[in-house]
């Protein structure tokens, strides 16, 4: 388990993805952990190489006795950039991960390229409310807050329809350290950011949540306002955009952080070829582009600018995901060899028969059962090919 050591302090983190892409570092919110990024963490490995910690107090850090400041966070942070090895960097925080994102930013560190500042906030008005809260936590531990606490992170919609993503949140605050809690609730109780503001330089991007009570729309403006060159963006969301919106979060984070590619035709083209290859498989593309003739090969460059280039190149679903979406819909159409074409590519790409069988079910009653029988027939036969049978 990879640790920085920062002050008196272990600093819990860790990597994920492909350290040749750039490097994303995350710093989560008050009461939460690193997984706070778990929903939205495949997505941003499409395009990040992904660095996530646990805040002092939090996790599997430690979490050492006495009141927490604002830049004792942030020397935690750039123990776990250096510890990471990276060179240049993105960074989004949420909440007091914002926090740390304006500390950090105000310090002007050498390869920091950008900042998302995440439903956060630099003073809240009123410390005595803080000083409540940490006193709450010292005589009841977390139970004590802890529903108030995520009426704040989530709206009560989101609440009702997903209980089990809220219980997830709910289990990681009633795990932590009481006393790292409420020394983390010291930092924020006693900071005044903005002085450092002016001093932030690189791109900034303040993301608020519509219905936030914690840090409202109205605090990301006064933010955007003070932090040259910033933006400002709002979502339909409560304190936690990542779980509650996690496809518009990232949405947004990629829209700042980056954008597309793709700007003509030809680059198109190119992406396309590249994730036309990676579904379909090298074998297959080869013999269609080989086999291309005069007549049709405008088409082939056609569906690999589109279809490829700007569909199955977007990282709003996955893989699987992808895969079954066409599968339903070329059995529900019975377009068969469109059908088993994918189904081949899906199984060599490592889909799991089992998701091929489930879809089928799923077909029979949506589409009819002739058609999910057939699909049923396609697809064993194709399955025995591949295992030799």
């Amino acid at each position: 388990m990879p640790h920085a050591i920062s002050h008196d302090a272990r600093i819990y983190w860790r990597s994920d993805g492909d350290p040749t892409l750039p490097a994303l570092v995350l710093g989560n919110s008050l009461g939460t952990d690193f997984s706070l990024w778990d929903d939205v963490l495949p997505r941003l490995l499409r395009h990040f190489y992904v660095i996530r910690y646990d805040m002092r107090g939090h996790g599997a850090s430690d979490a050492p006795a006495g009141d927490y400041t604002l830049e004792l966070l942030t020397d935690d942070l750039q123990a776990v950039i250096a510890a990471s090895g990276v060179k240049r960097y993105a960074y989004c925080g949420i909440s007091l991960g914002g926090m740390v994102g304006m500390t950090l930013a105000s310090r002007r560190p050498a390869g920091l390229t950008a900042v998302v500042l995440s439903n956060t906030t630099a003073k809240f008005p009123d410390p005595s409310l803080w000083s409540a809260r940490i006193q709450a936590v010292l005589d009841g531990g977390l139970a004590s807050i802890c529903e108030a606490g995520l009426a704040r992170f989530f709206t009560p919609a989101f609440t009702e329809l997903n209980p089990m993503s809220v219980q997830r949140v709910r289990n990681t605050l009633l795990g932590l350290s009481a006393q790292g809690y409420a020394a983390c609730c010291a930092a924020i109780r006693d900071m005044d950011l903005q002085p450092l503001l002016s001093r932030i330089e690189v791109p900034a991007l303040i993301v608020s949540g519509e219905f936030d009570v914690s840090t409202p729309p109205d605090v990301a403006v006064a933010l955007s306002d003070a932090i040259p060159g910033s933006r400002h963006v709002m979502l339909r969301s409560a304190h936690i955009p990542c779980i509650e919106v996690p496809l518009a979060y990232v949405d947004t984070l990629l829209d700042f952080l980056a954008p597309d590619p793709v700007d003509s035709d030809v680059s198109r083209y190119d992406a396309g070829m590249v994730r036309r290859r990676q579904v379909l498989g090298h074998a297959h593309v080869e013999r269609s582009t080989n086999n291309a003739t005069s007549f049709n090969a405008d088409f082939q460059r056609f569906i690999t600018r589109y279809a490829w280039g700007e569909i199955w190149t977007s990282s709003r679903f996955d893989d699987v995901q992808r895969r079954l979406l066409v599968l339903a819909m070329t059995a529900g159409m019975a377009r068969w060899e469109e059908f088993e074409l994918h189904v081949g590519a899906a199984l060599r790409g490592g889909l799991e028969p089992e998701a091929i069988q489930e879809l089928l079910y799923q077909v029979a009653v949506y589409a009819g059962v002739p058609a999910a029988n057939t699909g049923f027939k396609l697809a064993g036969d194709i399955l025995k090919a591949q295992r030799g049978e």
